[in-house]
């Protein structure tokens, strides 16, 4: 376990396995032990590094809490990957975690083999509806009280991993640092700086988009959005919700090593 001091600010990261870099993603709310149903199988073949969110696990918050935001992750993920010198490095993303993964094929493409993104930020067609709603969360009050009854709600097939990601998020209520992280994270995606849907068309990182068929806060529907977007994508539905890492871990192992062992090579574009 480590604390890396970036250009972006200090974030929180621990390792398990050798061999060419895997980072782990967490979404919101989220810790990296959600990540604990697949961590072995992936450590057999890769150096796994968990990323902390500021502010959530082990990570120190923003300052002022207040200040989160998923284009801050993702850029302090970009400032991670240099200041720990990674290379040949595959990504998987979850949510917001999904995002920043995205947007770091984007900024360091010659640094990355593969990118998984597990019902990823970013690729919303936002409504009225989905702008009040996000802004509905986007309240402290109402965050504060919603974290613990939300995750119910889109983590639909229970696992004990599942179970410690329920147990976790009915915590976050009591620490009123992480209620404002999770409630600016949430207002920062109506801000038009997280529509990734054009900037992904350049995207050049072999993209495996996993969606869960039941998920109500990334529904399929996104993850057909993400694959029209980005050059040469994958893109497998699932029969869970938001995480498919923890509710079918399993089955996301058989789609997901492969993929990550032998990526598809990403079509050259015309203008290239």
């Amino acid at each position: 376990m480590a604390l890396i001091t970036t250009s972006a600010g200090v974030v929180h990261v621990d390792e398990w396995g050798s061999g060419e870099p895997l980072l782990l993603l967490h979404a919101n709310p989220g810790d990296p032990q959600d990540f604990d149903a697949v961590v072995p199988a992936l450590a057999e073949h890769y150096r796994v590094i968990r990323v902390s969110w500021p502010g959530y696990g082990a990570g120190p918050a923003p300052t002022p809490p207040q200040s989160a935001s998923a284009m801050q992750f993702a850029e302090l993920l970009v400032q991670l990957v240099l200041t720990m010198d990674l290379r040949g490095v595959r990504v998987i993303g979850n949510s917001v975690g999904g995002y920043a993964a995205t947007w770091l094929g984007l900024c360091l493409p010659e640094r990355l083999v593969a990118t998984i993104l597990v019902s990823p930020g970013g690729f919303a067609r936002h409504t009225r509806w989905t702008r009040a709603f996000c802004r509905f969360m986007g309240n402290e009050r109402v965050a504060g009280f919603m974290v613990r009854w939300l995750v119910y709600l889109y983590l639909l097939v229970k696992t004990p991993v599942v179970a410690a990601m329920r147990q976790r998020a009915a915590s976050v209520h009591r620490d009123p640092v992480r209620v404002a992280v999770n409630a600016a994270l949430w207002r920062s995606f109506v801000d038009p700086a997280h529509d990734l849907r054009d900037a992904a068309r350049k995207m050049r990182v072999p993209t495996l988009i996993l969606s869960g068929r039941f998920d109500p806060l990334v529904p399929v529907e996104y993850g057909y959005t993400a694959l029209s977007c980005i050059p040469g994508a994958h893109h497998v539905v699932l029969p869970c919700g938001h995480a498919s890492f923890a509710e079918l871990p399993e089955v996301f192992l058989q789609v997901a090593l492969p993929f990550l062992a032998q990526p598809p090579a990403v079509p050259v574009l015309a203008e290239e």
